[in-house]
């Protein structure tokens, strides 16, 4: 099935906006459509380009690529964090379509609009990720040869690095060969799943040092941690996932229901019981996925935007595969892609790491671990250097990050952000994206 759709301006958005007696959304293009990656795997992009398509050949591209795996980024990314409307259909002042074209692909297959004919459709690691990205990428800048010579950066969020990290690699291989014709540029990985151990080991020290739990509840995350690391130095990774999510569970218990997200939130509807019957599956799902696929959320996309796009098959529903994605790559879940990264270093790619200070699922002290192993030659170099401040671009005088760049990698420490760093501070992320893709 080949469905295709472009607008030529955001004519639905306007109409809709303006019914509602809200100012218009910022002027620009877009186009969408679908790519059949393989057989019976369908996936979803969505493109804004800058300021119109005029100046699409004067800035850069950059694909936004949500986490879960299951979020969506046509639907999170876009309308919660990044795009040029928030989901009440009001123009973002902190969109970064101001200064980049920004694509949207809901990846993996069945992650959104994304779609699969058929169970044994969906991927199961990364690898079919990849492999189905640059598939899609392929198919993508051969439609549109104007983004062939402009800057191609990959920003990601989550789940949406691991991946991001194993489609840059084969991205960069495909390029060399003339496979993909793209000037890829580089690829930002946003409080990322790269070494899922790390992360879970540095829960229980974090948030004691935080405040948030007692020598008690220290112990108890540090044992059920110890049972996850145990599992994955078996490579028992489906074992490893379901034991992540039994660590999740004994945090809740300890910390009176923290916010995985963001530590200084909390969602009193989230401190509710649920079943013991509950499958690891369903509860990470609820956890993880579910935040992603609000009501108000669910609903501009399975409405509007639906009605908008006009290419969605009558047997798709936004999100309605997230909990099969899930399940598919529940094995694959805790493997760590830190190799990977060092490839990419190694290969002269510009990797850039980027995390929320108040991010507890993948919190600042693992990422600064794994970074710590790279084998990269240049990593003794990364480590001589001191950070440097950021002012915040909301708050003259105030600081609003800090950063180290040496060689081809760099380190964003962005403060007052949890796991969702567009959405907690906009201007500050946007300042950060400029900088990453050498616009300040």
């Amino acid at each position: 099935m080949d469905l295709r759709g472009a607008a030529p301006a955001l004519w639905f958005l306007f109409s809709v906006v303006l019914s509602k007696g809200l100012p218009a959304a910022p002027q620009g293009e877009e186009a969408w459509n679908y790519v059949e990656v393989r057989d019976g795997a369908h996936m979803f992009w969505w493109l804004y380009y800058v300021d119109g398509q005029s100046a699409a050949n004067d800035r850069p591209l950059i694909m936004w690529l949500q986490g879960g795996p299951g979020g969506s980024g046509t639907g999170f990314g876009n309308f919660e964090e990044i795009g040029p409307l928030n989901r009440n259909l009001e123009p973002r002042k902190t969109n970064w379509v101001q200064a980049a074209s920004v694509l949207f692909v809901d990846n993996p297959v069945g992650t959104g609009f994304s779609y699969t004919d058929r169970p044994d459709a969906y991927a199961t690691n990364v690898a079919t990720v990849a492999s189905d990205m640059l598939v899609l990428l392929k198919h993508f800048f051969t439609e549109r040869p104007e983004f062939q010579s402009v800057p191609f950066y990959i920003f990601s969020e989550s789940y949406g690095g691991k991946m991001a990290a194993a489609i840059s690699l084969e991205l960069t291989k495909a390029a060399a060969k003339g496979a993909v014709k793209c000037r890829f540029a580089g690829v930002a990985l946003g409080d990322s799943w790269i070494s899922p151990l790390d992360s879970v080991m540095t829960w229980g020290p974090y948030l004691y040092t935080t405040s948030l739990l007692d020598d008690y509840g220290l112990s108890d995350v540090k044992k059920a941690a110890e049972a996850v690391k145990q599992a994955v130095e078996q490579e028992q990774f489906k074992k490893a996932t379901e034991l992540w999510s039994v660590t999740e569970t004994v945090v809740e218990q300890n910390t009176n229901g923290v916010n995985f997200y963001n530590i200084l939130t909390q969602d009193p509807s989230e401190r509710r019981l649920h079943s013991a019957a509950e499958s690891y599956i369903a509860r990470q799902v609820r956890r993880h996925i579910a935040p992603l696929h609000g009501q108000s959320l669910s609903e501009l996309m399975n409405g509007d935007i639906r009605k908008k796009l006009g290419i969605i098959p009558e047997n798709v529903t936004w999100g309605g595969q997230a909990e099969e994605v899930f399940s598919y790559m529940a094995e694959d879940f805790m493997k760590p892609v830190v190799n990977v990264v060092d490839q990419l270093l190694t290969a002269g790619v510009n990797v850039t790491v980027y995390n929320g200070q108040l991010d507890l699922i993948v919190d600042t002290l693992g990422q600064e671990l794994w970074v710590k192993r790279l084998k990269w030659d240049g990593l003794p170099g990364f480590n001589t250097l001191r950070w440097t401040p950021l002012d915040d671009p909301a708050a003259a005088g105030v600081t609003g990050a800090f950063y180290k760049n040496y060689k081809n990698f760099a380190f964003y420490w962005i403060l007052k952000a949890g796991h969702m760093i567009p959405s907690d501070q906009g201007p500050m992320a946007l300042q950060m994206m400029k900088m990453i893709t050498q616009q300040v």
